[in-house]
């Protein structure tokens, strides 16, 4: 491999490692493809496409080695040990909507990118992650919280909710509602709002919810301003509006999922 493609591609080698071992579902396998795709580009440099930045490039490169292999394009239930629930869990959905959805929750590519690596169009890939969504709700269905001042919006996210398999346990339009409900119905997601109609804060009454149990929030605002402020921790998940449905369900799928590793590896 030319010195200049290997300076161009080392600094995105590990993070395509944690790429491929989240979409093989074991560290060896993952390994072992990211090595088959140097050998690749070392044998032939013009699967490396110039016409995308390095990173989107090694990551098209790699899916390509991936999708040769006709054993690759099915999804097999797996069998699992204990212990190795989560890391098995993404090798059971279809394969392309399993590598949109972890293109775009895991490495966070935007949707053009993720459009170039699976050479689709980016409708093609709002749908693919809204397949997966709908898979991964299969395997982990949450009673959900909507904490949501605004009636339409909450009518809209508690369609959307519902449409992927998940339970709305209720909808709050204030603070003390929404900490209310959660301490009677113990829900598995929260999707907050900033604003509310008392002017109290959804931020607020997360962060009350949260003392009595610990579950993954997705806040769902006009506001981003107001969290992303740098000052103190921030939410991993959150979605400006006004919100595209699909993104939305993505983010959702992708916050139950990782809470779930999570609980797997604090177990």
């Amino acid at each position: 491999m030319a010195g200049s493609l290997a300076d161009l591609i080392a600094p995105e080698l590990p993070y395509l490692r944690r790429f491929a071992r989240a979409l093989t579902g074991t560290q060896e396998r993952g390994d072992s493809y990211v090595v088959a795709l140097l050998e690749a580009l070392i044998a032939d440099q013009r699967q490396f496409d110039g016409t995308l930045s390095p990173r989107t490039a090694l990551y098209k490169s790699f899916i390509n080695i991936w999708n040769a292999l006709p054993t690759n394009e099915k999804a097999e239930p797996v069998m699992r040990e204990r212990g190795e629930v989560v890391d098995r869990r993404i090798e059971t959905l279809t394969p392309r909507p399993r590598q949109a959805f972890l293109l775009a929750s895991v490495e966070e590519f935007e949707e053009d990118a993720i459009a170039s690596i699976l050479s689709c169009t980016e409708v093609e890939v709002e749908q693919l992650i809204s397949q997966a969504g709908r898979e991964i709700a299969d395997q982990i269905a949450a009673n959900v919280l909507i904490i949501e001042d605004e009636p339409l919006i909450a009518m809209e996210i508690e369609n959307l909710v519902t449409d992927i398999g998940h339970d709305v346990v209720g909808i709050a339009r204030t603070r003390a509602e929404a900490v209310k409900i959660a301490s009677e119905r113990k829900p598995g997601l929260v999707l907050a709002d900033i604003q509310l109609a008392d002017g109290s804060s959804g931020i607020d009454a997360v962060n009350d919810i949260l003392k009595a149990i610990e579950i993954p929030v997705v806040f769902i605002t006009a506001y981003p301003e107001r969290l992303l402020t740098g000052e103190r921790a921030e939410p991993t998940f959150l979605v400006s509006k006004p919100f595209r449905q699909e993104m939305v369900k993505a983010v959702i799928s992708q916050a139950l999922f990782f809470e779930v590793k999570a609980g797997a590896a604090r177990a």
